[in-house]
């Protein structure tokens, strides 16, 4: 039985086709591609969380949007804001998937009462997708919006109730 001849650099003795060579060859000197981020020059790599404040930043910015993440989430940022010392947390409600060149962005919010959902989720998309690429040259590909609640007008009132009777209290 004669031995298939071999081609030098391949360990199974199997001859590539022509074409797998050129395709071979363009993979080995294909260009690294260049955007913003990533130049002759170097690379610049952004965190998640960066991309996160950034968003949730520019989805306050929305009229309607009464308060950010579910209602766990909303009593724990409560509770770490009145630490002396603590930072407000403007990422709360917003994750982020991110890539070297593109991101997707999902915030859960929570809306007033009596306002449109679709207008306020395109204002979301609108005001996240111009903040985000700006700032960082991302590509964002999706902002998903989740409604978590709607804030009653008759909340506030209780709330402001509630926090009277709490300082005649501490008096």
């Amino acid at each position: 039985m004669a031995e298939s001849p071999k081609t030098p650099g391949t360990s199974s003795g199997i001859v590539p086709t022509p074409e797998e060579q050129k395709h071979s060859a363009a993979q080995q000197e294909q260009p690294k591609k260049h955007d913003a981020l990533h130049t002759d020059r170097g690379d610049t790599s952004i965190e998640e969380t960066v991309v996160q404040k950034l968003a949730g930043m520019a989805t306050r910015e929305v009229p309607g949007v009464y308060a950010m993440g579910s209602s766990g989430r909303r009593a724990f940022s409560a509770i770490t804001e009145r630490i002396p010392g603590s930072q407000t947390n403007v990422s709360g409600g917003v994750s982020v998937e991110k890539g070297e060149r593109q991101t997707a962005i999902d915030v859960s919010i929570v809306v007033e009462y009596g306002v449109s959902i679709v207008e306020i989720s395109q204002g979301i998309r609108r005001n996240v997708i111009q903040s985000v690429e700006h700032v960082t040259g991302l590509e964002v590909i999706e902002v998903n919006v989740n409604v978590t609640d709607v804030h009653l007008p008759e909340e506030d009132q209780h709330d402001q109730q509630n926090q009277q009777e709490r300082k005649t209290e501490l008096q």
